[in-house]
């Protein structure tokens, strides 16, 4: 069966070639083809049939940008194991569910999801710019949560409706995905909700396309009323690069607070010294650590697992090399709790 995938849907046409910004160009000419992923990182051709298999479920999404940063000819590179196919994908493991977080229950509108007192998300664009193989909504029905502006207006009497909500947050896919004049129209409406205090964008995109955080973003972004707070999802310091950092610095300028969230994920980040290195370079970039997650048990990621056992002897050993506020809080999302569970 093929699992639909953020990108098989698009929040707004994308303009022509002439008319597509840096970023817009660098997102339409990704990598899609497992076969072209392992040629251009000159993989031993035994990976293909694995990748394949694991793109037939959920797509593979490589910016340029994140693949100038992967060693060549490594299979064990951090950064690769975050975007390769494997054949693991393929097995069915007890207790790894499609919606493992029970989102379809928390969806009183049309691209909103409610689950936490104070705050309501909103998927901003149901395309990402990379296909995270650990995704916690790898399965999500975007095509159902996809709204156009009239329905958004429909949508958005949800918030206008309920004065105890105080902040809005973009996600997706990923909702810088999006079109600065669809973001620019769906921000100006939840400034003009009175009770609305902050707006949190989750977004991986400055981290794999730094030329995103361009003029007309920073334009939007710097009108808004609202506080603004990005987090990004980086876990190993080698995706922050110069170019990173520089899109950091340019967001800070705008009055905009830097977060960081992870996943610890096997073979990745799953180490002392790996956890200390992306709390450092994080610093370096002006960003704070958030939380690290533990994996969310999706279909198709079991092999990313690290037991919970590990993942506080990990936090424990980061405690005694990084000051406190470079520990990120060791979390969990349990469905239907009132708030994330630190372990």
């Amino acid at each position: 069966m093929i699992t639909r995938s953020p990108a098989d849907v698009q929040s707004v046409p994308l303009a022509s070639s002439q008319e597509r910004a840096p970023w817009q160009r660098q997102l339409a000419g990704i990598i899609r083809d497992p076969a072209e992923l392992c040629r251009r990182l000159d993989l031993d051709p035994a990976w293909l049939p694995g990748a394949e298999a694991g793109h037939a479920l959920f797509e593979v999404r490589v910016p340029e940008a994140y693949l100038s940063r992967i060693r060549p000819g490594d299979p064990t590179d951090p950064l690769l194991r975050q975007v390769l196919p494997l054949g693991e994908e393929t097995l069915e493991v007890p207790g790894y569910l499609a919606d493992p977080l029970q989102e379809a229950e928390h969806t009183p509108a049309k691209g909103l999801i409610h689950k936490y007192a104070g705050r309501v998300l909103l998927i901003a664009s149901p395309s990402c710019a990379i296909n995270c193989r650990y995704c916690f909504r790898r399965h999500f029905p975007y095509g159902e949560n996809a709204p156009s502006r009239a329905q958004w207006e429909a949508s958005l009497d949800t918030l206008r409706g309920d004065a105890s909500i105080r902040e809005a947050i973009l996600s997706g896919g990923d909702p810088l995905a999006a079109s600065d004049r669809q973001l620019a129209w769906l921000v100006e409406r939840l400034d003009a909700i009175p009770h609305l205090k902050r707006l949190r964008i989750h977004s991986r995109l400055p981290v794999v396309i730094p030329e995103r955080v361009d003029d007309a973003l920073l334009g939007w972004l710097s009108a808004t009323r609202l506080q603004k707070v990005l987090v990004l999802h980086i876990n190993h310091a080698n995706e922050i690069d110069e170019a990173v950092i520089a899109a950091c610095a340019r967001l800070k300028q705008a009055g905009v607070t830097l977060l960081n969230q992870s996943v610890l994920l096997r073979g990745v980040n799953d180490s002392v010294t790996a956890l200390a290195a992306l709390s450092e370079r994080l610093f370096e970039a002006g960003i704070l650590p958030y939380y690290l997650h533990v994996l969310d048990p999706v279909a198709g990621a079991a092999h990313f697992d690290v037991p919970d056992d590990q993942a506080r002897e990990l936090v424990a050993g980061l405690r005694q090399v990084l000051p406190g506020f470079l520990m990120p809080t060791l979390t969990r999302e349990v469905p239907g709790e009132a708030s994330k569970t630190p372990l």
